[in-house]
């Protein structure tokens, strides 16, 4: 089999794998707070520790990804992640669950850094744009790892065999695809994996303000669309859910189209144009005052954010004089702050203005993304 086509085989696997990994966990949240037994505040408190697990991990990524090349340390992660699910499910209060969390978000935060290296080096071997189907296969993961999850505790199966089982399964299958990526290792590692903030180019502090407006505004989408439909439009439960449903069915459907979207339009005017048509769904929705108005904005704003993330890792492993390795390790880290913020922000400015003016955050941050769109473009020329 020519490497090139089994090398995006095996990255395609991997966003895959990691979305079923994350899902897994996500999928049992509720019967881990019971068997805790804490309350929200300190359940809230123990997420944390994912939260900041990711973020501190992400810089040692960057390097190990340039010393070690993105095949290694994609496998070396998607081990590590698999083995981090059992430890959760034996937790049994708040220090331990956010000590176990802190390592499934670290090894989380660094597998999403080295096979989003290795899809930069895959892209460059094909010559053309797939990094939008890589991260639909991560939505996808997700959507799947959920479903069993709930098909699992349905059936009363504790969160211990769950994850057991489940990791065993993903980690057979980590080690399966490893033969099929591309060894990095020997090309980026030649380049400076250092990179203080002082020495960031310009360009691809650029790319990180796109990727942090956008993670910023897809923490803000998952936290608060079902409040807002609820509180503000009276929503029922059911339709309170259906808000962030759409939204999530749009992202996923326009991520497996928006490579070819790419190819046509080039990446900085699909930017361009992805960002507008999220500012403008935002808009649409926070100012409906019926859910069936709001709705269609909600899908706009999905189809919106669907590509602009995957092409700004994209392009911070494609910064000239920078390795792939510690542009995409810079993109992510900025934009899982963005992520962490993104909510809080919201909450703020609802409670001191309404919900519609936090949501309305959203379309800013959307509109900062279509000014900075030029940066996205293969030669780093922000007039293209």
């Amino acid at each position: 089999m020519n490497p090139v086509p089994r090398a995006w085989f095996s990255t395609v696997a991997n966003f895959l794998l990691h979305g079923l990994i994350v899902a897994t966990w996500v999928s049992r949240i509720p019967a881990m707070q019971t068997r805790t037994g804490l309350n929200p505040a300190q359940f809230g408190l123990a997420l944390l520790g994912s939260a900041l697990g990711s973020v501190l991990s992400i810089p040692v990524c960057g390097f190990l990804v340039t010393k070690f090349g993105s095949s290694r340390i994609t496998l070396a992660t998607a081990i590590g992640f698999c083995l981090t699910l059992v430890p959760l499910a034996t937790t049994t209060g708040m220090v331990s669950l956010a000590l176990a969390l802190f390592a499934f978000g670290a090894m989380a935060g660094m597998m999403d850094v080295a096979m989003n290296v290795q899809a930069v080096e895959v892209e460059k071997a094909l010559g053309k744009p797939t990094m939008s189907r890589f991260h639909a296969m991560w939505s996808l993961g997700g959507m799947a790892g959920a479903a069993l999850g709930g098909f699992v505790a349905a059936r009363a199966v504790s969160p211990l065999w769950h994850f057991a089982v489940a990791g065993a399964l993903l980690m057979a299958a980590g080690i399966a695809l490893a033969p099929g990526m591309i060894d990095t290792h020997g090309g980026i590692a030649q380049e400076g994996h250092r990179l203080p903030f002082r020495q960031i180019p310009p360009s691809l502090l650029a790319i990180c303000a796109i990727a942090f407006c956008l993670l910023v505004c897809e923490g803000a989408m998952a936290d608060w669309v079902a409040i807002y439909m609820r509180d503000t439009l009276r929503a029922g439960p059911g339709m309170a859910a259906s808000g962030y449903t759409v939204f999530s069915a749009a992202m996923c459907t326009f991520r497996l189209v928006g490579d070819s979207i790419t190819q046509r339009l080039g990446p900085v005017r699909t930017v361009r144009y992805a960002s507008l048509l999220a500012a403008a769904g935002v808009g649409l929705a926070i100012s409906a005052q019926s859910v069936w108005w709001a709705l269609p904005g909600f899908a706009a704003t999905g189809a919106g954010f669907s590509v602009i993330v995957p092409l700004a890792y994209g392009a911070g492993g494609r910064v000239p004089g920078v390795s792939a390795g510690a542009g995409v390790a810079t993109v992510t880290g900025i934009g899982y702050v963005g992520f962490l913020l993104g909510p809080p922000l919201i909450g703020f400015t609802a409670q001191a203005l309404s919900m519609r003016a936090g949501l309305g955050i959203i379309a800013l941050f959307s509109l900062v993304a279509t000014a900075l769109a030029g940066f996205v473009a293969p030669s780093r020329n922000p007039s293209r």
